[in-house]
């Protein structure tokens, strides 16, 4: 028998600015639910969330959450306000005798609890909203784009805590390889209407396209309609001295009805331009090193790049990929080696921290008046690509409307202020792209083009990501960066470095969307008889095993307090329970460990 919901949403409706962002919108989270909530850039998807944590009062409807059921949110920019260290962030709200969790959710997201938020990255900060959000362990996660500013190590580990979770959760992502790997339902979040696929995402994009067509078909059945009806009413009439007032009305009705349809808006009309050719050899290094005081950044490193490679650099956060990518182009120098740069090289570089110069200034002033875009004597055009081009049809081709384009800079979102710097570099004609964290907040369908837009691209790409499906989709050879200096080349994206390392998690999930042509490799632990399941569950289990050691230590030592049992009982029977079920779990673990180790030297 199916459980009952554990949140429930009813007839739902909000207004923005006097243009109503959902109406009547229904929808209910079950236990175990796993949901991809997908949707363009603006379409309502965060607020559509915030309605579910409770944290934005609808106009009208109702949100019912089942008595004894918890729901926790995760949002994309947390309040750290009157919180001295990240520890307390993440321990708010938890009762005293649950402490315990946080450092163990501090321990999983690899940060430094003692840390004060004022002096936190925005990895660092993230991190702990994540933590916090862990060691409230809900009935119901609800996460809003937890990959930004993540590295891919802990991206994977993210990944495999949330799979592993039996409890339901919502996620909003830009990752496709994350989502695909985690979701088993999509909420699709499109002109105010919300669907439901009981399915993961891996068949979101298949589905929409399905019903773009349907929509696309019935419009143009509708306008023969009224084209047809439209005809009768104006070369009818001669011929009849009264009208057929039920067709007029049906021809009005349908007219009304073509009026009221939300058309979708289309993509951002980008376009790249590589100029003139580069030489043939765009970067070579030869030996180079770095250090920033006693921390070694990069130990001796050779690379030739060649016009027209596609290079990503991967790795920890921290690890020098930025620094590096900085020496490849000339903006810094090495501590010894040497740099040698291509001739004719035109660079275009897409900064990481989408630092404007002014953030007052409007969106119109930051494309003017910069001194390689804006023409002069002329305060409403902007040079594209050689040509002149009105500021605002440029601004629009990139989904800005002119409200915004009045507006500030830093009035934008973290989608739309990525689109603001591809429209100042995409502005330019370059023939070496340079691209750090280019996918952060970007939605699916721009992320579709901007790789459509490099695969067509005549020049040299250098990109810094941690999207690996991103990184998969364009990448010709990968960097990767482990830290203490090391840096390895290795031919291909993602999926290719993982496999040539004998890393085969994520291999089989992120290959059906592999380029063309471009097989998967079998890795080392593959080819010792497990299957790739199989192998990625043995090189996880000692993780595992070793996780639940540190939570049955924690528990034991909770309960060693003799008077917790007098003081608190509720407290002492629930810690007991989860010592027991913590027990049960380790032993379960510990041996599937041995029965895939058996198999293991059965087959070697």
């Amino acid at each position: 028998m199916a459980q009952p919901p554990i949140l429930t949403l009813t007839d739902i409706a909000l207004t923005f600015g006097g243009n109503p962002l959902f109406e009547s919108l229904s929808l209910a989270i079950h236990p175990g639910d796993r949901v991809a909530l997908v949707g363009r850039n603006g379409s309502g998807k965060s607020t559509l969330m915030k309605i579910m944590a409770g944290l934005v009062e609808p106009d009208g409807g109702d949100r019912f959450l089942r008595p004894g059921q918890s729901v926790a949110y995760m949002e994309q920019d947390p309040d750290f306000a009157g919180f001295a260290t990240l520890w307390d962030y993440a321990a708010s709200g938890l009762d005293p005798a649950e402490t315990y969790k946080v450092d163990i959710a501090l321990e999983g997201v690899a940060l430094d609890g003692g840390l004060s938020p004022d002096a936190a990255s925005g990895g660092e900060r993230r991190r702990a909203a994540l933590a916090k959000l862990i060691a409230e362990d809900p009935d119901l996660m609800l996460i809003d784009e937890p990959t930004n500013h993540l590295d891919i190590q802990l991206i994977d580990w993210l990944e495999q805590h949330l799979a592993e979770r039996r409890k339901a959760f919502v996620l909003i992502s830009h990752d496709r390889a994350f989502l695909r790997n985690l979701t088993k339902q999509c909420l699709w979040v499109d002109r105010g209407v919300v669907r439901r696929l009981d399915r993961g995402f891996a068949a979101f994009e298949d589905w929409r396209d399905k019903i773009f067509d349907e929509e696309d078909q019935e419009r143009h059945k509708l306008n023969r309609l009224i084209k047809a009806e439209s005809r009768w009413a104006v070369e009818g009439i001669s011929g009849r001295r009264k009208r057929n007032m039920g067709r007029v009305r049906r021809l009005q009705d349908m007219r009304e009805d073509r009026a009221n349809q939300i058309q979708r808006s289309g993509p951002a009309r980008m376009a790249l331009s590589s100029g003139g050719k580069s030489g043939k050899l765009v970067v070579e290094a030869e030996g180079i090193e770095k250090r920033f005081g006693d921390q070694v950044v990069l130990k001796p490193f050779d690379l030739r790049i060649q016009r027209g490679e596609r290079v990503a650099l991967i790795g920890p956060n921290g690890a020098g990929k930025t620094t590096l990518l900085n020496m490849l182009t000339g903006q810094i120098k090495p501590d010894a080696g040497q740099i040698r740069l291509g001739t004719n090289l035109e660079l275009a570089v897409f900064d990481q921290n989408r630092v404007l110069a002014d953030e007052t200034c409007s969106l119109w002033d930051a494309m003017t008046l910069d001194p390689g875009l804006g023409v002069s004597g002329r305060s409403d055009q902007v040079m594209v690509r050689g040509q002149p081009r009105h500021v605002m049809g440029y601004l629009k081709d990139f989904l800005f409307t002119e409200g915004q384009a009045r507006g500030p800079v830093s009035a934008l979102s973290g989608g739309e202020r990525a689109r603001l710097l591809l429209a100042r570099i995409m502005a330019r004609e370059s023939n070496l792209l340079v691209l750090d964290e280019p996918t952060n907040d970007l939605d699916v369908e721009t992320l579709d083009l901007l790789q459509e837009l490099l695969d067509d691209y005549d020049g040299t790409v250098l990109l810094v990501s941690h999207d690996r499906d991103f990184i998969d989709r364009v990448a010709t050879t990968t960097i990767a960066m482990e830290g203490r200096g090391s840096a390895v080349v290795y031919a291909g994206g993602y999926s290719d470095y993982k496999a040539q390392r004998g890393d085969t998690a994520d291999v089989t999930e992120v290959a059906a969307t592999r380029k063309k042509g471009a097989a998967p490799k079998a890795g080392k632990k593959a080819a010792e008889g497990l299957s790739f399941t199989q192998s990625h569950r043995l090189e996880a289990l000692p993780g595992v095993i070793e996780k639940l050691e540190t939570e049955i230590a924690k528990l034991e030592e909770f309960l060693a307090d003799p008077e917790l049992f007098n003081s608190a009982p509720a407290k002492f029977a629930k810690a007991s329970e989860a010592l027991v079920e913590r027990h049960t779990t380790l032993a379960e673990a510990e041996e599937e460990w041995m029965e895939l180790e058996a198999l293991k030297e059965k087959a070697g």
